[in-house]
């Protein structure tokens, strides 16, 4: 079972004082079919930048999933990665396409988590340890690391025997 996570979602009241809108489990978290103990929870989400902080628009995360985010805009995201050993890396390729994003999938990679995305990701680690791949080389993430991913050929490998749990804010950018 993928970890809820706590979402406090601020704006503004009938006489533009702060208040607080939202505070609970983010709505819409997701596991793909073929690996359930996967857990991708999208945060909040941007069509594009500027942002609108408009009183009474649609939670901005209840659209289908998608790896990639929106070419203009980015999305917050915490990503839960189960132990290796107890993650079905099987049919990837269907992994991928439930993401949204089929033509990030690299089936030829050292790892069969490796994809590309049309991104710039900010990657911080708030839980446990995780192993960040590259084409070329490897390194081991820990708690408060970020790793600047820039349109990279990239997997991500959890060589322990408990989750590691990473805050990803990825923005949408051009082709490498």
């Amino acid at each position: 079972m993928v970890k809820p996570v706590r979402r406090i979602v601020t704006g503004h009241d009938s006489q533009g004082r702060s208040v607080f809108l939202e505070d609970g489990p983010a709505p819409h978290p997701f596991s793909p079919s073929h690996s359930p103990n996967v857990g991708l929870t999208n945060l909040w989400l941007l069509d594009a930048i500027p942002a609108s902080n408009r009183e009474g628009e649609p939670d901005p995360t209840a659209r289908p999933f998608r790896l990639e985010p929106p070419s203009a805009g980015n999305v917050v995201r915490i990503v839960e990665f189960p132990p290796d050993r107890e993650r079905n890396y099987g049919n990837q390729a269907e992994v991928f396409r439930q993401y949204g994003a089929a033509q990030a999938h690299d089936e030829a990679a050292r790892h069969p988590g490796f994809h590309k995305t049309q991104s710039v990701d900010y990657a911080v680690v708030i839980e446990g340890e995780i192993w960040a791949l590259m084409d070329v080389g490897e390194t081991l993430m820990t708690v408060g690391d970020v790793l600047i991913q820039r349109g990279t050929n990239h997997a991500w490998a959890n060589r322990t025997n408990r989750i590691a749990r990473v805050l990803f804010v990825l923005n949408g950018a051009a082709p490498a």
